[in-house]
């Protein structure tokens, strides 16, 4: 990256980090149970509400667990399950009309990541209906009062039901979209266990590993506090305690639980300091194949750490330690190593790929130029890349 440019995102970012404390991020009501959801609704005056989930969910009987609740508490509502893995602008836009068309107040986003990002920028465009989502796209350019959204995760790895951003894809385009806003911070989330019991194992190992991703990005960043590197620190502990006793155990209520509130403290991370370059290809390669982003994360997390070399190592370590995931008494590089080691080793305990099957080298300059427009200014790596270097990173993992 030439020294202009080099300058210019670095001093983009300083005035973000020194703007932190100054920000208005919040906190969702977090509550453990489905059974609460009459209760938040009550609250709050609501009666009729739009349900978004997946046909995935669908099937399994999760979805139904929330629409008995709703029914058995007289709550009138729809239900909108045909959100995909990735959601697309297709998606939020069929979601904002059921919503209108029913005279809802109020979003309940069952699901992982996509879910609740198909919900978010749906109540996006309810708020601001005369911008649509790619005239959103970037940061601050919601700007309104939202409809309420409860997030419940049945997964433990986005940790969406925290985060200033919804993430959508332009499927005409191939490529993802980023709509960052404080108002898309959903103001209540339910921690429920129960849905995350039973989730297959490749599931369960690419959304925790994502948890991890989101946390290691925030704490090597040039954008962290205090705040974020206790929760980040807080998160991989977590991780590295739980993660691997969820996998092989999917009924280990304990372990569950923990993930969730893993899921919950790295989103806490990276919604104040944001993510780096792994998001940044791991949203690319979404965009362009459909790849699933904790899978995306995960492949990409250990090479890209390698990659940043000796800039990384001294965070690293302290998070390693600080953490418990490598004990005291060796340098900065040694610690760093070992921990990146660590992360390989959960990644090929849980069968997770070396590499992305469906990534074509011919796709890659395109690819590299959406994470560079996405990563640059805002991402406040260790180091930072240009197109051509962001290249390098794709072609860690082509198969």
């Amino acid at each position: 990256m030439n020294i202009f440019r080099r300058i210019y995102c670095r001093a983009f970012q300083a005035a973000f980090h020194v703007a932190i404390p100054f920000l208005p991020y919040h906190y969702p009501e977090i509550y453990n149970s489905l059974e609460d959801i009459p209760v938040i609704l009550k609250k709050r005056g609501i009666n009729t509400v739009l349900f978004v989930t997946d046909q995935g969910l669908v099937k399994a009987g999760l979805a139904k667990m929330v629409e008995d609740v709703l029914t058995k508490a007289g709550i009138t509502f729809r239900t909108y399950s045909d959100t995909v893995p990735n959601p697309t602008i297709t998606n939020v836009e069929s979601a904002r009309q059921l919503y209108v068309d029913i005279h809802a107040q109020a979003f309940i986003a069952l699901g992982g990541g996509s879910a609740m990002d198909c919900a978010k920028a749906a109540a996006a465009r309810i708020a601001r209906p005369n911008k649509t989502i790619p005239q959103m796209r970037g940061i601050l350019k919601v700007h309104h009062k939202l409809p309420p959204v409860i997030a419940i995760p049945t997964t433990a790895g986005t940790g969406s039901e925290t985060t200033v951003a919804a993430i959508v894809t332009d499927s005409r385009q191939q490529y993802k979209y980023m709509v960052s806003d404080f108002c898309l911070i959903p103001p209540y989330a339910i921690h429920d266990y129960r849905l995350t019991v039973g989730l297959p194992k490749h599931i369960t190992a690419t959304t925790g590993m994502d948890a991890l991703t989101h946390a290691v990005e925030a704490y090597i960043g040039g954008s962290t506090v205090r705040e974020t590197r206790q929760a980040a620190e807080e998160a991989t502990r977590l991780i590295h305690a739980y993660l691997y006793r969820a996998y092989q155990d999917g009924n280990d209520a304990e372990a569950r639980q923990q993930m969730l509130k893993a899921s919950y403290y790295a989103g806490i991370a990276f919604s104040k300091s944001y993510v780096g370059y792994v998001h940044a290809v791991a949203h690319s390669l979404g965009g362009k194949y459909g790849t699933p982003h904790g899978l995306a994360n995960s492949v990409l997390l250990p090479r890209v750490l390698r990659y940043y070399g000796k800039a990384a190592h001294k965070r690293l370590a302290q998070l390693a330690r600080r953490s418990g995931v490598i004990q005291p008494g060796m340098s900065d590089a040694q610690t760093a190593n070992l921990f990146i080691d660590w992360i390989q080793e959960m990644n090929d305990k849980m069968g997770i790929p070396h590499t992305i099957t469906e990534l074509r080298e011919a796709d890659i300059p395109e690819m590299a130029a959406h994470a560079d427009a996405e990563g640059n200014p805002l991402y406040p790596v260790p180091v930072l890349l240009n197109k051509r270097e962001l290249k390098e990173l794709y072609k860690l993992v082509v198969a």
